[in-house]
């Protein structure tokens, strides 16, 4: 008897996961930037969203990226980012029927010193909140 609950509990699990899995819907990735930072310090308060062109300006700024500022239509996107110390990093995202997005950073574990940082554009069609949080500017 332990068993076949033990055995219905991972059946459920398994549909609700399915279920869950079935509500996100991967979201296409515009545009992508790519860099690194000696400044380690500098990762710590990194935005995980940019909503508008002046806080864009002001993470370049910060950040002292080389790269051409970009033009991004914000009234249509939004901009996603993740740092890491580690090697590698990529950023997906989805959006849940809510219109929640969920970002997910994916790094190396091999610590380097400095930061490296992804940013990615998504359209803002349908979104609502990011991480389970209303979409505010930086300010």
């Amino acid at each position: 008897m332990k068993h076949l609950l033990s055995a219905f509990g991972i059946i459920v699990l398994a549909l609700a996961t399915n279920a869950i899995a079935e509500e996100r819907k991967p979201l296409e990735t515009l545009k992508e930037w790519r860099g690194d930072n000696p400044n380690e310090a500098l990762s710590k308060d990194a935005p995980k969203y940019i909503v508008n062109s002046k806080d864009l300006e002001k993470l370049w700024k910060t950040w002292d990226i080389k790269e051409k500022l970009p033009e991004i239509d914000f009234s249509k996107e939004l901009l996603l980012i993740e740092t890491t110390r580690g090697s590698r990093l990529n950023l997906k995202a989805t959006l849940d029927e809510k219109g929640n997005i969920q970002a997910l950073g994916l790094a190396t574990r091999d610590l380097r010193p400095g930061f490296r940082y992804v940013m990615i554009t998504v359209s803002k069609t349908g979104v609502k909140s990011i991480n389970g949080k209303a979409i505010m500017p930086l300010n």
